[in-house]
């Protein structure tokens, strides 16, 4: 579903990631993990087509994108949720949304059946400004416009920070619906290691820049934790 070979990423002239190499199977929830300011969210954004310049090859889907502008790449397939969300506050339910459709293929501009199946509460609520929404309300939405594009690849970005701790394991319960339920491959980017061994099935380390370590979540152990990840 995704290939990253050799690719480094710029914020103006300097490089975030370094000859950074990664492949997400179509149907696997792969976990990016990795200290603070390392190029997780900078992963992401290369994906994305919103950092300053790219060099390398990126594919989605089998199409090479590192030519491609960020809408071509989302109506490639690629749906994504942002640290913070992203959240329009003075925007109704409905039309944030709405927001999501115009990355559609087929132009469809409503509110996809699905998400009001997913999300009742949203379903109930499509008047009401997101800015009112509490956090976990506001991630839904924020699930609900990113799965409106139709994506084939769904990028999360912290979506468990600065949520509250029973709201967690929703949001975790969610994501791994997507994935199993919906067959949505999934790249999440999460600092929750038990999460990610609890509901990935392939891991990735950075470490500036770079991966330092890959593969399946059963080889996620101690060792490497300790090494890469604690503080």
């Amino acid at each position: 579903m995704l290939e990253l070979e050799g690719v480094s990423s710029f914020y103006g002239n300097t490089p975030i990631l370094q000859d950074f190499n990664l492949s997400v199977p179509s149907g696997s929830l792969t976990c990016v993990l990795g200290r603070n300011g390392v190029g997780k969210t900078t992963l992401a954004k290369t994906i994305l087509g919103l950092t300053t310049r790219a060099e390398g090859r990126i594919a989605i889907g089998g199409v090479e994108s590192i030519a491609l502008p960020p809408h071509r790449r989302a109506q490639a397939g690629v749906g994504y949720i942002p640290q913070g969300r992203g959240i329009l506050p003075r925007f109704t339910v409905r039309e944030n949304i709405l927001l999501g459709t115009f990355a559609r293929h087929d132009q469809r501009h409503e509110v996809p059946a699905q998400v009001l199946e997913l999300f009742p509460y949203l379903a109930e609520n499509l008047d009401k400004r997101a800015g009112t929404l509490s956090g976990g309300q506001a991630q839904q939405l924020a699930v609900a416009r990113a799965l409106a594009t139709d994506p084939k690849l769904l990028i999360l970005d912290e979506p468990t920070e600065g949520i509250q701790p029973n709201i967690v394991a929703q949001i975790q319960d969610l994501i791994r619906r997507l994935n199993r339920e919906l067959a949505l491959t999934v790249l999440l980017i999460e600092q929750n290691v038990s999460f990610a061994r609890a509901a990935a099935d392939r891991f990735v380390i950075l470490e500036k820049g770079t991966a330092v370590a890959h593969g399946a979540i059963a080889d996620l152990t101690d060792a490497l934790i300790h090494r890469h990840l604690t503080i």
